[in-house]
This record gives C-alpha cells, structure tokens and sequence, in this order.
C-alpha cells in the first residue's frame, strides 16, 4: 500500500485577508464594535515567531507593500468597491524595499502590513457598515494613532507575535512605528522612524486643516453621508492637490515642470476660464485623479484626523518622559529636501530619544516622498542599523 501523499503547503505571499478583531475600545471611549483589519503577508513565521516585521504605510496606503507570489485575494473577495485589484499580481508601495534578497527580506523575515482602522481597502471605515447596515459616514468616531497601534496589537495576538524584531514605517506611518515604540515597549525589538516626527507641527495641522475643508466643501459631501450618490471626488481630489504639492519639492517641481505647457496646450490663452494648463498643473489634475479613483473622501477625513492626533508624549509628560519607555534599537531618518516633515523635527526625535543617536539622511531632490523613491538608500540604512546582512 503507498503511502497518502499530501499536498505542498504554498506560501501566499502578498494576499488580502482580514482580521476580525471583534469590539474595540478607543481612546474616546467609543466602543467600535465587529473592528476588522485587512492585512498582508508575506515570507513564514518562525515557530517562535520571533522573526516578525510590521511595516507601517503612509497617509494614503494600504496592505500591499510588495508584490506576492501568489494571485488573488485571500480570506475574501474584494472588500469594498474601491479595492478591485488582484492584490498579489501588482507591484507593491515600497517594491524593492522589501522582498526576497531585499534589504527586508522575506526569505528570512516574516512580513506584515496592515490597512490602517479608519482606511478604505479592507479595514473598518467610514464606508463599511454599522450594525444597523448602513454605512457609517459621519457616524465614524475619530481613530487615533494610539487606536491604530491597539487593533495592531490584537492582529499580531491573532498572528501568534509575542514582538515585533522591527517595526518600520515612514510619514504616518512613522508616527504609528513610534507609538508601537512607547505604547508596547516590550514588544518592539527596533523601530525605524522615517520621514516622520514625535508630533505634528502647526504648520502639518493647517496643511491637514485645508485639505479637509476642501472635502467638506465640495456640494456633494453631505456633511459624510453621501454613498447613496455621488460622491464628492471634486473635493477629494483638491485635496491630494494641496498634498501632493508638499509632498514634492520646489527644486524638483523646477527642474520637471517649469513653466512649459501640457502638450497640446496653450497656458497663455486670452481667457483665464478657457486656457490650457501648465504641466505641473496637468501632474496635479493627474495625481488628484487617481486618488479619487482609489480612496473614499470620508477615509481620507479619517485618516487625516488620525495624522493630526500625533504626537507620542500627549499626556505622557514631557517628551523625553513619553520616550525614556522604550527599550528597542532605533533608525531615525530624514529626506533632506523634505519640507513637510523637515530634517530638524527628525533631529528634535533623535535628541529626545535614550541614549545618543544620530539623524541619519536619505538625499533624494523628490521632497518628503524620497523614502518611497530612494528604496536602495533606505534599504542600506535599515541593514547597516536594525537589521544587519
């Protein structure tokens, strides 16, 4: 008699699949009940799991930092209208960063990225439903970063990660890498803080203030509750304009745009209502575009609120005392030309932090979005600090 042979386990690399984390409690006192957290996978665990790294998006990201080696969704279909692409197949936000052989490489760490709660890729939002079936909208209760960091922790229980050996993350996603640092001290080995600071500035809370006035002005808004219509992707993509032009900057803006036409374009027509545009107003219109043919204008309210609720030593003391917790080695970095979440608030970080540690500098001409773009420079700090060949 042969023996019963069994299949091979293959490894879906780089699939949706959800989280169900059940009621969660947030930090104002809200009881947000059925919390669901859309999460990626990608290299294995290890039966210790002591080979875990979290890596943490940015304000409009999602779950897919890499590509998989996989087709398809996991747990699920796709989780709402907004996410219809076969995740697996298509290249991933920090492709390159992270993958087999990559400076985070998945043949030996075990790789998570989590959509973030408020998001709209599979994570509880404003569009999904509330227990009376109706979507949410302006029913949502305000997320912290402190509330993203909690159903984080309730996904790496449900994972089996007793700590994370890094957490990595650059922008908000920063933010949320740091307060995984101070919120769970004993469960973070190191943490890279990229691009991001221990508290929004004044100036980043009037840059969030003006993006969302320009959702909640657009007429078809309604005050949150418009998913029975259209929805208000005017107001949306004004927004990413108003972004997007800090997350750039004004040396490369220059140097790839100028003051030439889009083509087939005449800029200098004799009225203003019936001109053409400049190029960098056509690079805008086309960023503002394909935001709004990815994301829900309510999870962009959510997620920005969520931005501007951090910083790490809100009652904690000062920020020496928020920070003097934790235990983890750490990589700071900043992007030299970044003027959103410039060098010195990276340095502010680094001082506050125990023990001595230097700011370490990613040069890229691109702005704040030089940590998605200098993958090979981020990748070489990450081995030459946290993580090692």
């Amino acid at each position: 008699m042969s023996a019963v042979q069994t299949a091979p386990t293959v490894r879906r690399d780089g699939v949706v699949r959800r989280a169900d984390l059940g009621e969660l409690e947030l930090e104002s006192g809200v009881r947000l009940p059925d919390v669901c957290l859309a999460y990626e996978t990608w290299g294995e665990l290890a039966p210790d799991g002591s080979n875990a790294v979290l890596v943490e998006h940015a304000l409009t990201g999602d779950s897919h930092v890499a590509r998989g080696t996989s087709v398809g969704y996991g747990d699920t279909a796709p989780f709402d209208t907004l996410d219809r692409r076969v995740a697996a197949g298509t290249d991933g936000w920090w492709d390159g960063l992270v993958g087999p052989g990559a400076a985070i490489d998945t043949n030996r760490w075990f790789v998570v990225c989590a959509n973030i709660l408020g998001g709209c890729h599979g994570s509880t939002g404003p569009a999904s439903l509330a227990p009376d079936g109706a979507p949410w909208g302006s029913r949502f209760p305000r997320i912290t970063v402190r509330d993203t960091v909690a159903a984080e922790a309730r996904l790496a229980d449900l994972l089996g990660i007793p700590q994370w050996r890094l957490v990595v993350g650059g922008s908000m996603g920063g933010a949320r890498a740091l307060e995984w640092a101070v919120c769970h001290p004993e469960r973070v080995a190191a943490c890279a803080v990229i691009a991001a600071n221990a508290r929004v500035s004044a100036e980043q809370l009037a840059w969030g203030r003006t993006q969302a006035l320009a959702i909640r002005q657009d007429p078809r808004f309604h005050h949150g509750d418009y998913y029975a219509g259209p929805h208000p992707v005017e107001g949306l993509g004004l927004a990413r304009r108003i972004a997007h032009i800090t997350y750039r900057s004004a040396h490369e803006l220059a140097a790839r745009f100028g003051r030439e036409p889009q083509p087939r374009e005449d800029p200098a027509g004799t009225y203003p209502g019936s001109r053409g545009r400049y190029r960098v107003e056509g690079y805008l219109d086309h960023q503002a575009e394909k935001l709004a043919a990815r994301f829900d204008a309510n999870a962009y309210l959510s997620v920005n609120e969520t931005l501007m609720s951090h910083d790490v030593a809100r009652g904690r003391g000062s920020l020496r005392q928020a920070l003097a917790r934790t235990r983890c080695e750490w990589l700071v970095a900043a992007v030299d030309s970044d003027r959103l979440f410039p060098p010195e608030e990276s340095a502010e970080l680094a001082e506050a932090l125990p023990g001595e540690h230097e700011v370490h500098t990613i040069t890229s001409p691109s702005g704040h979005d030089g940590f998605l773009l200098e993958t090979p420079q981020v990748g070489r700090l990450l081995r030459a600090t946290v993580l090692g060949d």
